[in-house]
């Protein structure tokens, strides 16, 4: 890198799909010429095995590696964008958001059954409050149980008989080489994904205008409209109610050119209430359109689904 002599220092986190996700953008930065090396940073979210809403959400993944850029001691870092919050963080900027795997859930289930092929009362394992409002929805009868730890370790949980099934993000799998774990891919007309989920984000420091230049190389345009328009729906709606929000957001080619199509739900825990709605506009308006289809759901009672029950109580 131009007037750059030392290696490029990536943080990322030290589970098995993070250095994946890491080494991933050290090797197109390496392709670009540029000399990196990972620094593994541990997280909240690493050390507690609590639910993530009572350990403070997503940003539990996050702050350590933030906190290392701001202290310098990392240059850049590797999220999964869904881990994230919304709000931005001073002197940071997420200089790209590199072409994104498929955003969709994926079931991985006993002998290779589908979610329908579940019998009443199948236990489903999720740490999730998105996925557990969503499978509770279905009124498939399924019993939803709480669950944390990394990929293998909820896989494990079915090869061992503990569970019927847990859903996971089919870009993590893949990105692990473990897709012969799925037994179905989840249509997002079931299941919407979390806003972001399935996208990286690299972040830096706003100062560093060599380096937030060169990550601009790696940055996917459709990529980074959809998440913007899923992200800003979420940061409306996290001012708005607590209730869990799924989104998911396409760019394709429309009658006046590429276009961006977004669908989202806002459910109750216990299933019994959601709100969905879908908007079309352009992808140089992916905020706005996020933004107005946020207001949208509140119109329509978005708050309200916070009052239901919720099945843990």
């Amino acid at each position: 890198m131009t007037g750059r002599t030392t290696t490029l220092r990536l943080g990322t986190r030290a589970s098995a799909l993070a250095l994946v996700q890491a080494r991933s953008i050290a090797d197109a930065l390496r392709e670009r010429g540029h000399d990196v090396e990972l620094v593994e940073i541990t997280t909240k979210g690493d050390v507690s095995r609590a639910p993530l809403d009572r350990i403070g959400g997503t940003g539990v993944f996050v702050t350590a590696l933030r906190d290392a850029l701001l202290d310098r001691r990392v240059d850049l870092a590797v999220h999964s964008l869904k881990d994230l919050p919304t709000a931005p963080a001073d002197g940071l900027v997420v200089a790209a958001v590199p072409e994104r795997e498929d955003p969709r859930d994926a079931l991985c289930a006993r002998d290779g059954l589908k979610l329908s092929d579940l019998p009443d009362g199948a236990q489903v394992g999720t740490g999730s409050p998105r996925r557990e409002a969503q499978l509770r929805a279905l009124g498939l009868g399924l019993t939803v149980v709480g669950l944390r730890g990394n990929v293998d370790t909820r896989l494990g949980k079915v090869a061992d008989g503990t569970l019927d099934a847990v859903v996971l993000a089919r870009a993590g799998l893949s990105r692990l080489g473990r897709l012969d774990a799925v037994s179905e891919v989840l249509d997002p007309m079931q299941m919407l994904p979390a806003p972001g989920q399935g996208a990286l984000a690299v972040e830096c420091r706003a100062d560093d205008d060599e380096l937030v230049g060169a990550l601009a190389t790696l940055d996917d345009a459709a990529s980074r409209a959809a998440v913007t328009a899923e992200r800003s729906l979420l940061a409306v709606l996290e001012a708005g109610c607590t209730a869990p929000v799924g989104a998911y957001a396409e760019a394709a080619e429309g009658e006046d050119g590429l276009e961006l199509y977004i669908r989202a739900v806002v459910a109750s825990r216990d299933g019994t209430m959601s709100i969905r709605k879908s908007a079309t506009g352009s992808v140089e308006g992916a905020e706005r359109l996020g933004r107005e289809l946020a207001h949208e759901l509140l119109d329509d009672g978005a708050e309200a689904v916070i009052d239901a029950r919720d099945p843990a109580s």
